[in-house]
């Protein structure tokens, strides 16, 4: 028997192909909010305004338009443009679609650089883009922001559900994208070429100062940042600017970024939680010490470090309490043994904890760990550390851990740690043989007679073998201790 469609369903699909047709009679070029109800649904259908000059951006903006197609070319800007809350602001793709400045506005640098963590001080009309305090829903994508005599490309303060993503920012004075306590937000697919500067006192900062990102967030939660490039191609000292910096992250996600940059993520100073810093490729170092290691959340988890590359020696700035660093490759050069693999430089002791785990070690310079301020409860554990003869070379002991620790907290086992070529000590003073060092697997070696070998030793190094993809898109594969391109990426 044939089924028939019901008379009812035929009505609703006429009513819906009626509608459709009025919406094709709107011209593209206005901005559309059209209510459709029926007794059956209720729709909003929203249509952008298409832009093609600077004049009609910037009319577009200051009317509060909610949906901003830009046609391809550049844009050159008079001054920064303020965007409201829900505004979607999208081009026809990075270097198609070009916002600048024109050559006659040059703000002045006398606030670089930014007061960081004050609200005042800060000249938000030295970007190329703002939105209003406390925006929220606002979507920019698909884009170059080119800002050679600008502070930045974007400023935000106090927003949420800010959603930046197929950007091209390039050769700005401090910072690329600079956020003052944002929330929900999601940062990703984005390119940072010269994104920033350092600055001392309103000049370029060639003898110090204080360095910009290409990603500046402070006070960021709730948030996601990833398949981000980051790339350094102006070499003077005044040009150096860090990759993702910030000031106090809470419940944020840092993935699959390639950071070619010096510092390649810094979060110090603040009382950071859950924060995940996972499968990016590092260049350079993440910092994120704190004064005695700071306070240890309820999650017990302030950053989790885990499958990242890391290709510089000086590759983790110390200290914090609650830590794990895990699955990672740290893979050095022997010619650039300046650094050790993880260092702090403070006085004050901390409490721990840190685990150290699963991580596989190539040529870790200076050392593996060293600190001048006691820390306690640390755990080094199924680790495969190779130190091979380095260009000083290197002689002194792998771990540099302060006489003052409370040793009895502190556990280096189940390790593989050899020495290839120059014979390198486990320790590099008599206290640190007070830790509990058992069922490593010890070579070349000097001081290993000092631990005791009691019955059979439990086997060392990784628990499972390191396999996993990094970087932009995960653009390379770490296989054990090789790194190759992805397939297919």
């Amino acid at each position: 028997m044939t089924q028939r469609t019901p008379l009812g369903s035929i009505l609703k699909w006429r009513l819906i192909r009626g509608a459709i047709k009025t919406i094709k009679l709107i011209q593209m070029n206005s901005l559309l909010s059209l209510r459709i109800a029926l007794p059956f649904f209720s729709v909003t259908l929203c249509q952008g305004v298409l832009v093609k000059n600077s004049t009609d951006l910037a009319s577009a903006v200051s009317e509060g338009k909610a949906d901003i197609e830009l046609a391809a070319g550049t844009y050159h800007l008079k001054k920064c443009l303020e965007l409201k809350s829900g505004t979607t602001l999208k081009g026809a793709g990075m270097e198609k679609t070009i916002i600048t400045h024109v050559p006659e506005w040059k703000p002045s640098t006398e606030a670089l650089p930014d007061p960081e963590t004050r609200n005042d001080g800060f000249n938000k009309d030295a970007y190329l883009l703002r939105l209003a305090n406390e925006s929220e829903g606002v979507t920019i994508s698909n884009l170059t922001l080119l800002g050679p005599q600008v502070h930045g490309a974007f400023f935000a303060r106090a927003s949420k559900k800010l959603h930046l993503h197929h950007l091209r920012i390039k050769d700005t004075l401090a910072s690329g994208i600079r956020l003052q306590a944002a929330e929900h937000s999601r940062i990703h697919d984005c390119e940072f070429i010269d994104a920033g500067g350092r600055w001392a006192k309103g000049e370029p900062g060639l003898k110090g100062g204080i360095t910009g990102g290409g990603i500046f967030a402070v006070w960021i939660k709730d948030s996601e940042i990833f398949h981000n490039r980051f790339t350094r191609t102006q070499e003077g000292k005044e040009n150096n600017f860090y990759g993702i910096k910030g000031r106090q992250g809470k419940r944020i996600r840092i993935h699959h970024n390639t950071i070619e940059v010096n510092f390649s993520i810094e979060f110090p100073f603040e009382n950071d939680e859950d924060v995940e810093i996972d499968h990016n490729i590092c260049a350079g170092t993440i910092s994120i010490p704190k004064h005695a290691g700071g306070p240890v959340p309820k999650s017990r988890r302030t950053f989790h470090i885990h499958h990242n590359y890391f290709r510089d020696t000086y590759a983790i700035e110390f200290v914090r309490n609650g830590v794990e660093i895990s699955h990672n490759l740290f893979d050095f050069k022997t010619e650039k043994d300046h650094g050790n693999l993880i260092s702090a430089f403070g006085k004050t002791p901390a409490k721990g904890p840190a685990l150290f785990h699963n991580n596989l070690v190539s040529n870790p310079g200076r050392g593996v760990i060293w600190m001048n301020e006691p820390f306690d409860h640390l755990e080094v554990r199924n680790n495969h550390i190779i130190a091979r003869t380095t260009a000083t070379p290197r002689k002194e002991g792998l771990f540099g851990l302060s006489e003052k620790t409370d040793f009895s907290t502190v556990a280096i086992r189940e390790n593989i740690i050899e020495c290839r070529g120059q014979p390198r000590a486990l320790f590099r003073n008599d206290e640190s043989y007070q830790a509990k060092v058992e069922d490593n697997t010890l070579i070349n070696v000097t001081d290993s007679s000092h631990f005791e070998k009691k019955g059979p030793q439990k086997k060392g190094g990784l628990e499972a073998p390191l396999l996993f993809q990094c970087g932009v898109h995960g653009e390379s594969t770490v296989d054990g201790w090789n790194i190759r391109p992805t397939a297919g990426k």
